[in-house]
């Protein structure tokens, strides 16, 4: 604005000057300033969570890129912490469950838990739900014999013995990705893994001080606590049941049936009365107005077989596939074959997966055809894999004699 009122001065040349003088006015006339007030955490006295985006990990689960957060825990004073994988928003399941597997190891119990008030799991929460999830969360804290508290909103810097180590924990973790040249895991499984590995070296630099600190924290109790929601679904005729948006099969078996749920943050847990019957992985509805499908072609393949065609306008086909190969074969059928015929071949592939126990052998013999630019021969494939019968194996049973149970009884009376 000066050089526009006053062009022909040489203002460049004096704006450090104009700035420097701008902030000694600052200083001198300025409103006060929040004073920040550093804390000494004694051994034993406080832990803390959050939840961190991953995000910049860019870590892909067998090449898919896997959307996810990371819970975090850490004790105030040594700083030992505990991390896992969490598939969902920062809900009270999520930290119900991170909470929980974090003391089992830690192998005691601080007197006080701080979060940054849990704004993910109260965002969009009607004042009924709300009081809902505290009142859990302060039954869970309860349970373990821990104060719970809460930072101000929107003060980031009074969980800092957290929020600071979220940072080096991402780091940590990037660092070590990047050491072991590729970001990609076969499984959920082996990254969980990967960050335990992770997490448990850094951890080994804070022996020291963990072994003045856990004298100091108190004993576990018996048992866990509830760490999931319940709910209770019908299975359907349509082989499943929808839960949050969600549609998941199940053994046709179930239908008609309904299941009491256990909501963990990566499964479902099913119960057919007080019998668990199933265990299913956690589905999220795409964002928006979209459905989401987790579906086990063993549950309906029995069905599929009688009728075939339906696998053509299946609603949750593009779901049915196990792996990428039966995918490619299923798309390289269909641009050059009748779709009847694709589809009967289709769900006999799927069948012989099913009764062979060959879902993973018969999907590199269907890739090695694509590259060669074959389509399957299904008669061929049943040939080279068989369907074991389950023949009974020839048992042989000694009877004992009476007199072996005399020398049982005598020497049980001595």
């Amino acid at each position: 604005e000066l050089e526009r009122r006053y062009p022909h001065q040489n203002w460049p040349s004096r704006r450090r000057t104009l700035e420097r003088r701008i902030r000694e006015w600052r200083a001198l006339k300025g409103p006060e300033k929040e004073v920040i007030f550093r804390q000494a955490n004694p051994p034993g006295r406080m832990a803390l969570s959050d939840f961190t985006d991953a995000a910049e990990l860019a870590v892909t689960i067998n090449g898919t890129p896997f959307a996810h957060r990371l819970y975090h825990f850490a004790l105030a004073y040594s700083g030992w912490q505990y991390a896992e994988v969490v598939q969902g928003g920062e809900s009270f399941v999520a930290l119900a469950a991170g909470l929980q597997n974090a003391l089992w190891s830690l192998g005691g119990v601080p007197a006080e838990h701080r979060t940054d008030s849990l704004s993910a799991a109260f965002r969009n929460l009607d004042k009924e739900a709300a009081a809902d999830i505290t009142g859990r969360y302060e039954g869970l804290c309860g349970h373990y014999g821990m104060v719970p508290s809460r930072n101000n909103r929107g003060i980031a810097h009074e969980n800092g013995a957290i929020e600071s180590p979220n940072g080096h924990l991402k780091r940590a973790l990037d660092q070590a990705l990047l050491l072991r040249g590729s970001r990609d895991f076969p499984d959920l499984d082996a990254y969980r893994r990967f960050v335990a590995e992770v997490v448990g070296r850094a951890n080994v630099r804070r022996r020291e001080m963990l072994a003045v600190e856990k004298p100091l924290l108190r004993a576990l109790p018996p048992r866990r606590t509830v760490d999931y929601e319940e709910a209770r679904v019908l299975v359907t005729t349509a082989g499943g049941f929808v839960l949050r948006k969600v549609f998941y099969t199940a053994p046709s078996q179930f239908i008609g049936h309904h299941l009491r749920l256990r909501i963990h943050d990566d499964r479902l847990e099913g119960f057919l009365g007080g019998t668990p019957v199933l265990t299913l992985p956690r589905g999220r509805a795409p964002v928006g107005n979209g459905h989401g499908y987790v579906v086990n072609y063993h549950h309906v393949i029995h069905s599929l077989r009688r009728k075939p065609q339906a696998f053509q306008n299946l609603v949750y086909r593009d779901h049915l596939f196990p792996r990428t190969e039966y995918r490619r074969t299923w798309d390289a059928m269909t641009a050059s074959m009748d779709p009847r015929v694709a589809c009967r071949t289709m769900v006999g592939l799927l069948a012989l997966a099913h009764d062979a126990g060959c879902e993973a052998d018969l999907a590199r013999r269907l890739g090695e055809d694509l590259d060669h630019g074959r389509l399957p021969d299904l008669a061929a494939l049943r040939t080279a894999f068989p369907v074991n019968g389950g023949t009974v194996p020839d048992v042989t049973v000694v009877l004992p004699s009476a007199s072996d149970y005399d020398v049982l009884v005598a020497g049980a009376s001595r």
